[in-house]
């Protein structure tokens, strides 16, 4: 018997819409990540692209436990000498509130080439507006 590996027309691909509102960051963040690998599917493997498009709305009404809120800082390097920038959770928020559940997803997928094609599928909005109501998105909650 021979082993079946799936090709491209054998997987079938959903758009899947989560609403963060109210929802924990970190366990938010991992059902998005195990959407975007295919975990849940029969036909996951490791080294291809089995995941589905995950929509994300309302990421500024995320929450966090205990002291995050104070004390979570985020960091980028520039590439440049003394080019740190630091930023805590609040200003992020502030700022730019996709960016918090984008950094959470992308740590939890793989660190390749097929972790960064995966992270391209996930859409976050700050709002509850969307662009992404042709794909018809099947609602689900976390």
């Amino acid at each position: 018997m021979k082993t079946f590996i799936p090709t491209e027309k054998d997987m079938a691909r959903k758009t899947y819409l989560i609403d963060a509102d109210g929802k924990t960051l970190g366990r938010m963040a991992t059902k998005v990540a195990s959407l975007l690998m295919g975990k849940g599917k029969t036909c996951f493997m490791p080294d291809k692209i089995t995941g589905d498009q995950v929509v994300v709305i309302n990421a500024a009404k995320v929450h966090v436990t205990g002291k995050k809120q104070e004390n979570k800082i985020y960091t980028h390097y520039t590439g440049y000498s003394s080019g740190l920038k630091t930023s805590t959770y609040e200003q992020l928020m502030a700022k730019k509130p996709t960016e918090i559940i984008m950094r959470a997803v992308s740590r939890m997928l793989p660190k390749n080439r097929i972790g960064d094609v995966m992270l391209k599928r996930l859409r976050v909005y700050a709002g509850s507006e969307y662009r992404n109501k042709a794909q018809k998105p099947t609602k689900i909650e976390v």
